[in-house]
């Protein structure tokens, strides 16, 4: 699925000799959910990947997962999920200055872009354990900028924190609807880029797909 481009309404107004544009609401609504195929697609999927125990950590770093990449006219991914997954974005620029978000991890609406995190549904630390570790940092950064999987959405910040580097078997959205959608990106995500999961992991997201 490739990331739509936001349509610019109209020019309501200049500020410090910068356009001030109000955008058209995404596609996806303004929960940010990515349609990633049928359950039972995703339950295929997920029974075709490779089933292992978590890798060592050494030598990991965020630094090496590149990010945030630019995606042209002073624009970088970062804003381009924020475009996409909010409803009423203004951007002055390429910058968004304004808009409201739905983080479908815990239901809360978000007024300010600043209020926002970008979360990678398969955490790079979970990629490099379950594969990415072998990768070169050219790869790693095409996984951590993926615009075209289900793979970046805008959420709070706080449900971003308590999830951290936890794969499914270990947390879950709060948001129980999210459940389905959740475990089906996360699937696509991990069959896309051929990054293993634990058993704990598979029988997680064999749960969570039977809420479909």
């Amino acid at each position: 699925m490739a990331v739509s481009t936001a349509v610019a309404l109209a020019v309501v107004g200049s500020v410090s000799g910068c356009e001030l544009v109000p955008l058209e609401p995404s596609p996806y609504g303004s929960s940010g959910s990515i349609p990633s195929g049928h359950a039972a697609d995703a339950a295929t999927a997920l029974d075709h990947l490779e089933i292992a125990k978590p890798g060592s950590m050494k030598g990991y770093s965020r630094d090496k997962f590149p990010h945030w990449r630019s995606t042209g006219e002073n624009c970088d991914v970062r804003d381009s999920v924020l475009k996409r997954d909010g409803s009423k974005v203004k951007v002055s620029g390429c910058n968004v200055v304004a808009g409201t978000w739905t983080s479908v991890y815990d239901g809360k609406t978000l007024h300010s872009p600043d209020d926002v995190d970008i979360d990678h549904v398969v955490p790079l630390a979970d990629a490099w354990r379950s594969g990415a570790s072998s990768w070169s940092t050219d790869k790693r950064s095409d996984f951590a900028n993926d615009l075209d999987r289900p793979q970046l959405v805008a959420v709070s910040s706080s449900s971003n924190r308590s999830k951290g580097d936890q794969d499914p078997s270990e947390w879950k959205p709060t948001e129980k609807d999210n459940w389905c959608e959740y475990a089906q990106d996360w699937i696509t995500v991990k069959d896309y880029w051929k990054l293993s999961v634990t058993t704990a992991e598979k029988s997680a997201l064999t749960d969570m797909l039977e809420t479909c």
